[in-house]
């Protein structure tokens, strides 16, 4: 699949995840963030849904989540060791490899991910963020981390009517991470792990963007 074509695929789905409300359970709340799951239908695991609002601007949180070498990402995010641009494929799309450090004292080792990534302005003013895993032939897999896949993940960033100064966000993530994990792990790292990455970056939209 082409990136182009591979970045709209991720959009779509995300677009038809954020339409419906049905099969979703296992709901937790923290810090005022919801998270649920529900099996995922592109990949053997579960498709996770999180939303809160963050008191930053929509232009702030992007800044902070934006697909970009050396990205304030780096600066924020527990989960992501270094971000790099493999190419950009046009003024919205890239191809972004992204590394994760050890987690869970080391039960889950390092990972390598490589995604194309799509950002863009929605009609309704919202703006959104969508990934899928590819293969690109100047990023192969490195032998000292684990490939993981990512299946259409990321986020709306939507205005709060009437206050300009919040975000509501929106997130989906899906995620193989490769190699022979045990189910609990990966079912206890994934909701820790997303209630931290609303922290952090409700963090980083005040903090890190001026």
């Amino acid at each position: 699949m082409e990136y182009q074509q591979a970045a709209q695929w991720a959009a779509q789905h995300l677009e038809s995840y954020r339409k419906d409300p049905s099969g979703w359970s296992g709901c937790k709340r923290s810090n005022n963030i919801t998270i649920s799951w529900r099996p995922s239908n592109v990949f053997r695991g579960n498709l996770y849904r999180a939303e809160g609002i963050l008191a930053a601007k929509p232009k702030n949180v992007l800044k902070c989540i934006m697909p970009e070498t050396g990205g304030l990402r780096e600066k924020w995010d527990d989960n992501v060791t270094k971000l790099a641009v493999v190419e950009s494929i046009n003024s919205n799309v890239c191809v972004l490899r992204t590394t994760t450090p050890s987690v869970l004292m080391n039960m889950i080792s390092p990972r390598e991910f490589l995604d194309v990534v799509l950002v863009q302005e929605n009609e309704d003013g919202s703006k959104m963020t969508a990934a899928t895993n590819v293969e690109h032939h100047l990023s192969p897999p490195q032998p000292n981390y684990v490939r993981g896949l990512n299946f259409p993940c990321g986020c709306f960033l939507i205005p709060v009517p009437g206050d300009p100064n919040k975000t509501h966000l929106l997130s989906f993530f899906q995620t193989d991470l490769g190699g022979s994990l045990p189910q609990k792990i990966i079912e206890s790292f994934f909701p820790r792990s997303i209630t931290g990455f609303y922290g952090n970056l409700a963090n980083a939209a005040v903090t890190l963007v001026a």
